[in-house]
């Protein structure tokens, strides 16, 4: 059996009832409006179980932008080396200490790290961060007399 609610009311695929606002036949109390929604509900016949409503014929909703692509529309800062390169002219504690003093979080072990890979090969990454935070250990690390430069870290090895 298939009964549309604020319809008509088919008792059978070849009866169809148009019934009157306020009829005992009607599903809608007091007057019928046409208001575009239309429900049909299937039951496959008396004392057989429950019906199966059909999704209601209503405009589309819009879409709501999801947590990804909220994510996926921000774009991150790309990531920036502070590179420390070596002078004749400091000590090596001078620079571990500059070092300890200048980046946070610095360990007295990678700071020897830095330095002595820096003395060696002429030049050592002393962090990686964005850009600004980059520009601004590579002054702090210029204004303590020490050689530093920044570079994007995306490019060479």
């Amino acid at each position: 059996m298939e009964t549309a609610i604020c319809g008509k009311l088919a008792l059978s695929p070849n009866h169809v009832i148009n019934p009157k606002p306020g009829d005992k036949q009607s599903l809608c109390r007091g007057p019928c409006p046409s208001i575009g929604i239309h429900v049909a509900v299937s039951t496959t016949g008396p004392g057989k179980g429950g019906g199966v409503l059909e999704r209601p014929a209503i405009g589309k909703t819009p879409a709501r932008e999801s947590e990804f692509d909220v994510r996926k529309s921000r774009k991150t800062a790309p990531p920036y080396r502070v590179i420390l390169h070596n002078d004749n002219f400091n000590k090596r504690e001078y620079v571990v200490q500059v070092l300890m003093k200048v980046i946070p979080g610095m360990t007295l072990d990678n700071a020897v790290n830095i330095m002595q890979e820096a003395h060696y090969n002429g030049l050592s990454v002393v962090i990686i961060c964005d850009q600004a935070d980059a520009e601004e250990h590579c002054m702090q690390l210029r204004g303590n007399g020490l050689l530093s430069s920044i570079e994007p870290a995306s490019g060479g090895c």
